[in-house]
């Protein structure tokens, strides 16, 4: 069993291709494929009145809320969101790293998403935030050339970002990881 997997979507995502009818709140809590597991679905779906709505089943099922924030365009709406951690896609635009810091004044923990995937520079994120290795996007760009500069300065979280059930894994990811001698950092208590 993994010990933590935060970036996970469900149905919740409704206009994500990727995610599949199965991946639903209920089955990921049923596989419980980690001790802490967080759902952070996409901002942008759940703004129109489904927040409360998303917010409550996830607890339901005894899970943490997140939410995937699509760069500075969200972060000021997700700020209010009632969420336990922001995954956020930062990319290379002063206004995306000021979103950074301003979704870390809220004191909830923020996750880089897929930094390497989308041209963050990571000279460019503030300490503070957490930045994720996960197993969707590992493979695009030399991970090795680009995480390594920075194995020392930040805390990583290791995630699946699974959209599909046979997606609950990080063996890539923690293959990554361990290549680079980075502990994954926890979040939330087991």
């Amino acid at each position: 069993m993994l010990v933590q997997d935060l970036h996970i979507h469900t149905i919740w995502s409704s206009g994500d291709g990727a995610v599949v009818p199965e991946q639903t709140v209920e089955l990921v809590a049923q596989v419980r494929h980690a001790r802490v597991v967080g759902i952070s679905d996409h901002f942008e779906y759940l703004v129109d009145g489904f927040i409360e709505a998303y917010v409550d089943e996830v607890r339901r099922a005894g899970l943490h809320v997140g939410t995937e924030v699509n760069g500075q365009a969200w972060a000021d709406a997700a700020r209010e969101a009632p969420v336990d951690y922001y995954v956020v896609h930062c990319y290379d635009t002063d206004a995306d790293y000021r979103a950074l810091e301003r979704l870390l004044d809220t004191g909830r923990p923020v996750i880089v998403a897929h930094p390497h995937a989308i041209g963050t520079r990571l000279a460019r994120v503030p300490t503070d935030c957490r930045v994720e290795i996960n197993n969707r996007y590992i493979w695009r760009g030399d991970w090795r050339s680009y995480y390594a500069p920075h194995a020392q300065r930040f805390r990583f979280v290791l995630s699946s970002d699974a959209h599909q059930p046979n997606w609950l894994n990080q063996s890539v990811a923690r293959h990554v990881a361990g290549q680079l001698g980075i502990s994954e950092d926890l979040l939330f208590d087991a």
